[in-house]
């Protein structure tokens, strides 16, 4: 489900930014030889930036499904796209649920925030208001006041951001990680999902022991221990030696 697809997005920058951001044009050049191998490389406002986007672009494989949580997000806008999405890629968990996806999103983003800064901006918003809705903010039952919560609180921390001078030289690298932890998720379930599209073999867990989507142990004990994590990882990372 969304929200497990989100906090797995999250876990996994949390996991391994500050060693992957120690690859060349990831960051600043300057700041790569100033820091050496750059464990520290990510500012704290940088790194939980990341960990936001990395979460909103979890749900991006998830395009391909009108009835998916992204695909609701946004009202008609991402409805039709993503009838337009599932259209081009041969319907739900095929082609945007591959190794390939992941790294033309990765590359992709990654051009774009080098060379358009309001197509950066306008990717980054999107992936703040996509992680929120994603982890349920919002007000139960009101849809018209949680989309309102919703704008409200991602554009607080987009402005939180520009305060705090977040640069998004890792941004394709976010995006990449998220949707191949979508990937790597949906092999967990019962139905698997083709890793290594066009290739029709879907990837899954042996004997059968994939997780069922949305039944109980998803919602009342993978949830609450994916949220925890998450917080355990935030003060890991964060809190003064």
């Amino acid at each position: 489900m969304g929200h497990t697809h989100a906090l797995t997005g999250a876990i996994a920058w949390l996991g391994v930014a500050p060693a992957l951001a120690a690859l060349p044009l990831l960051t600043e050049t300057s700041r790569f030889t100033e820091t050496g191998i750059m464990v520290n490389a990510l500012t704290p406002a940088e790194f939980v930036a990341g960990a936001i986007v990395c979460a909103g672009a979890a749900m991006l494989p998830d395009l391909d499904h009108p009835s998916a949580t992204i695909a609701q997000t946004f009202g008609p806008i991402t409805w039709g796209l993503s009838k337009v999405v599932a259209w081009l890629s041969g319907g739900h968990r095929n082609a945007t649920h591959s190794l390939a996806f992941a790294i033309a999103m990765g590359f992709g983003t990654h051009y774009l925030a080098s060379n358009f800064m309001i197509g950066r901006d306008i990717m980054v918003v999107l992936l703040i208001g996509l992680s929120l809705r994603s982890i349920g903010i919002g007000i139960p039952g009101k849809k018209f006041s949680s989309a309102i919560l919703n704008i409200g609180m991602t554009a607080g921390l987009f402005v939180v951001f520009r305060s705090e001078n977040v640069g998004y030289a890792w941004l394709g690298l976010a995006v990449a990680v998220g949707c191949l932890i979508h990937v790597l998720g949906d092999c967990c379930t019962e139905k698997g999902c083709p890793v290594l599209w066009p290739l029709q073999q879907n990837w899954l867990l042996p004997w059968k022991i994939g997780i069922k989507t949305g039944k109980k142990f998803e919602q009342k004990f993978l949830a609450p221990v994916l949220s925890v994590v998450v917080l355990g990882l935030l003060y890991f990372r964060l809190a003064p030696l």
